[in-house]
């Protein structure tokens, strides 16, 4: 049978059959659903060395350390290094020449009898690539989206499966192994939106880029890693926070992007209900700003943008989230806190073209109804005009003439909050400009964006400049 054809059994009897590895699935939650399929199939003799399910807390954490939580990455870590250490101690010497050996972990909790609750879970595998080598790692985060917890279980069981399977034979492409985690699934009963790739066989893998791929293939709507390039768990990071978010193309973050945050977050942060809260002040990308011109994306110039955020202490989120509605919605999601959105007068004024909403039944008035449905803010940036210097503002923007009384609508239910403490130097920075002046050598760019990133873009040679 031809590799692209092989099912969850033809999977899980390949691994079986394969005398390379050898070692032990935990499992957490939801019962063993993972190790199920190996002795289903039959010959697990020749992979599982041990199954195991500390179910009762008591149980974990004496076997595994005590935690805060039980569905965390740091449980799934214990887990992880607890049982490839034992199996190493206990079987290195027997058949540790011949034999790479492996943990599989996962930690979930599926739909509760009540029902209502998060159905979420770790999963990540430890594993040798060959026998006596270091050990590598993947670990994934995800979202079980069936209504019934028996199909969350049987999902589990699959994309378990897959990722041992795409440990053992694809750890060389993990490109191929990030698409396959989906065999014999859709996304609309998965959704990954983390995975993290760690040891000797994936040294070279950039983690961004791999969260990148996620959204690409629409395994997840967006993915989030922060200044220090570790992927992050958006619902775990986002929870409980008050969120405010600047979608840009950030090719490059210029001083204008910064002022546009900061003008937002003084005014965020008078809000009577984000008063005493913590604030996450987030930079987004849409998958439509990195495309280059067409249906690809350059990786390169992704890594740019993403390095000269890092370099400024931001926290990234990437999605494929275009309509703000839908951006809003995927916040909300995950805090009950206040969100608010910053953006420039000329998104806002794109905000009100109604060829964007064409899909949806109730057209424009069923976007602002999703967007500002949990009093959701946008605070907005004025615009100087580069010719006459005047200023377009809130106040003084306009729209179709159909849509004045809409507009002035949401102005007076104070659903646009306006950024006049803007620094007026800067309003006349643009990233494109900044593009301009690298490519034609003209260094006067520097003084355009923060020291940081300019030392940057000097330093890697950014967007075609060169070291002067």
């Amino acid at each position: 049978m031809k590799e692209e054809e092989l099912d969850t059994h033809h999977k899980a009897l390949k691994i079986n059959l394969d005398p390379r590895w050898y070692g032990t699935l935990a499992e957490i939650g939801a019962g063993q659903e993972v190790v199920r399929w190996f002795f289903r199939v039959g010959a697990a003799a020749g992979t599982v060395a041990k199954s195991i399910s500390a179910y009762d807390m008591v149980v974990s954490d004496a076997i595994y350390g005590v935690g805060d939580r039980y569905v965390s990455r740091p449980r799934l870590q214990a887990m992880l290094d607890r049982e490839f250490q034992l199996n190493v101690e206990r079987l290195s010497d027997k058949r540790g020449d011949t034999t790479a050996f492996f943990a599989f972990a996962d930690t979930v909790v599926a739909r509760s009898f009540k029902g209502g609750n998060e159905c979420h879970g770790w999963m990540g595998v430890k594993f040798q690539s060959r026998p006596r080598d270091e050990p590598s790692q993947i670990l994934i985060h995800v979202r079980m989206l069936d209504a019934e917890a028996s199909l969350q279980q049987e999902a589990l069981g699959v994309v378990g499966v897959n990722l041992l399977y795409g440990a053992f034979f694809h750890h060389h492409e993990p490109e191929l192994l990030v698409e396959s985690l989906l065999d014999k699934l859709t996304t609309g009963r998965i959704e990954i939106d983390v995975i993290e790739f760690r040891g000797i066989e994936f040294r070279s893998v950039d983690n961004r880029l791999i969260s990148l791929k996620l959204v690409q293939l629409g395994l997840s709507g967006a993915a989030m890693f922060g200044a220090n390039g570790e992927v992050l768990q958006p619902s775990e990071i986002l929870y409980k926070k008050a969120i405010l978010v600047e979608r840009g193309s950030f090719r490059p973050p210029t001083h204008v992007n910064f002022d546009m945050l900061q003008c937002a977050l003084e005014k965020f942060k008078m809000d009577p209900s984000v008063k005493g809260k913590e604030i996450l002040p987030i930079f987004e990308l849409t998958m439509r700003n990195l495309l280059n011109g067409g249906s690809d994306i350059d990786r390169r110039d992704f890594l740019a943008r993403a390095d000269l955020l890092a370099a400024c202490g931001m926290t990234v989120l990437i999605s494929d989230y275009f309509e703000y509605y839908r951006l809003a919605a995927y916040l909300s999601w995950r805090t009950k806190e206040r969100v608010g959105i910053v953006l420039g007068v000329p998104s806002l004024t794109e905000l009100f073209e109604e060829k964007y909403y064409l899909q949806l039944p109730g057209g424009i008035l069923e976007s602002f109804g999703r967007l500002f449905k949990n009093d959701l803010k946008l605070y907005v940036y004025p615009l100087k005009d580069a010719v006459n210097g005047e200023l377009t503002t809130v106040d003084s923007m306009t729209v179709s003439p159909e849509l004045k009384k809409l507009y002035g609508y949401l102005a007076d239910r104070g659903s646009f909050v306006a950024l006049d403490n803007f620094n007026p130097e800067y309003l006349s920075i643009f990233s494109r400009d900044v593009l301009k002046k690298i490519a034609a050598g003209d260094d006067a760019w520097k003084e355009m964006v923060p020291t940081g990133v300019s030392d940057l873009i000097m330093k890697r040679g950014f967007f075609g400049c060169a070291d002067r």
